[in-house]
């Protein structure tokens, strides 16, 4: 491919503001050049307002979806809701996979999602039969990133037990493969592609037993691939911990090898100090989900100690009741905030860097959410025209972007130098909502 040039009104480079008039040269797939203070030459591609990187969503369910508006009514718990989600995954085919995937990337392109990791586990057919092909789920969802111009990270998600001594019953038969060294034989059928990789994924401590741990840490570290697990989302998972192994899932997984820098807990809502401290110093990644926690009333999690102990944050929309990246770094320092009854944990680039860089690299795309020459050229640039950030000025772009801009403001989404989103509109999925309307009505009980 020629080199590209892109020239964005504002740009940030990593700091703690934003650059004016940023030349940005794209040879390849790569950046080339950065030159920030330019002048716009003919051709380039004019990115109006401010031009971040690529967003990346660090834990998504894709059919979760489907669930949107749907489980509020009556309100319930997070295990009343896991029922209605059991019975959406009940209704999916490979097909209907793929095409509520497709339209919830293409809307994830749209709010400034350049990469994805999918938190994968419906891996069979009704009643556990395996299909022919027994990754025939997982090949639809990353044929779904590529049509919707992302990259993916397949979280291939061992789940063998319903509950500690519990055997899966009813959908969660379709979750199951048997055993971890199963689990392992099917995963490693699975292959990367230019825009997509392959990694894995504990279920959680409740659908994994504790032998099994180590089979699926083992197979992640033998690949160098990412490794993730919900942790500590319900307090009724640690109850039931220290019930059954005498010990808190955070310090179960640490026993088992799980934790460490290529390592992601999820949630990590309900943690001890001591928890804290293991994954600290392990490097573990924790992928805080602001939205849901707040939807499925999980509570609020340690976050400003868990990074003070050493844990990169990231950011996922996870069950998407809503997909806006920015709603969920803000969502971060104001939880925290109403949790301390304080102001200014982060700052508005440390949050920016949770969204892009450091979720990227918890994906296993360490040469993308940074703009920098030789990174990745995945860019998102977000419009300071609507009503939530007019009246933004240079100096505080980052907070206003943060604090008051939302999804909605997304106008530029560039993936591998490609435009994926162009003036607001998704360049290969013509009506995003008709498509999510399609998926969603074909897969309802």
């Amino acid at each position: 491919m020629p080199v590209t040039a892109f020239f964005a009104d504002h740009a940030w480079l990593g700091g703690d503001r934003a650059d004016a008039d940023v030349l940005i040269e794209v040879d390849g797939e790569r950046i080339a050049a950065l030159r920030p203070g330019a002048e716009r030459p003919p051709g380039a591609v004019h990115l109006r307002g401010l031009t971040l990187p690529g967003l990346a969503n660090g834990h998504s369910h894709a059919f979760h979806r489907a669930l949107r508006g749907r489980t509020h009514r009556a309100g319930g718990t997070f295990w009343t809701w896991r029922e209605e989600m059991y019975a959406v995954a009940t209704a999916l085919t490979p097909d209907s996979c793929h095409a509520l995937a497709r339209a919830t990337y293409a809307e994830m392109a749209l709010a400034g999602v350049t990469c994805v990791g999918e938190f994968h586990y419906l891996h069979h057919g009704p009643g556990g039969v395996p299909y022919a092909d027994a990754n025939a789920v997982g090949e639809a969802l990353l044929a779904a990133a590529d049509d919707a111009g992302i990259r993916i990270t397949l979280l291939d998600t061992c789940y063998l037990s319903g509950g500690f001594d519990q055997d899966l019953q009813g959908p969660q038969l379709r979750f199951g493969d048997g055993d971890a060294a199963a689990w392992a034989d099917r995963a490693s059928q699975l292959r990367g592609t230019a825009r997509a990789r392959v990694g894995a994924a504990i279920h959680s401590v409740r659908a994994v037993p504790a032998d099994q741990l180590g089979t699926v840490a083992a197979w992640a570290d033998e690949r160098r691939a990412p490794l993730h697990v919900h942790l500590s989302e319900q307090r009724a998972e640690n109850e039931a911990c220290l019930a059954a192994h005498g010990c808190t899932p955070t310090q179960l997984l640490a026993g088992s090898g799980v934790l460490g820098p290529r390592s992601t807990a999820v949630h990590a809502t309900h943690l001890t100090a001591t928890d804290t401290g293991l994954l600290g110093r392990s490097g573990t990644t924790v992928c805080l989900c602001p939205t849901t926690e707040r939807d499925l009333a999980d509570g609020i999690g340690p976050a400003r100690a868990l990074a003070d102990a050493g844990c990169p944050l990231s950011l996922g929309s996870d069950g998407h009741a809503v997909i806006d990246l920015f709603e969920e770094a803000r969502g971060v320092e104001l939880g925290e905030r109403l949790a301390t009854e304080r102001r200014g944990h982060w700052s508005a680039a440390a949050l920016l860097r949770a969204a892009t860089g450091d979720g990227a690299a918890s994906l296993g795309w360490p040469e993308t959410g940074r703009l920098a020459v030789g990174a990745l050229a995945d860019l998102v640039t977000v419009g300071l025209g609507s009503v939530r950030l007019a009246g933004a000025r240079p100096a505080t772009l980052l907070e206003s972007v943060v604090f008051a801009g939302g999804a909605p403001d997304v106008r530029e989404v560039v993936v591998g130098g490609r435009r994926v989103v162009a003036d607001g509109r998704h360049t290969a999925v013509d009506d995003v909502p008709a498509a999510l309307d399609s998926a969603i009505a074909a897969v309802l009980p």
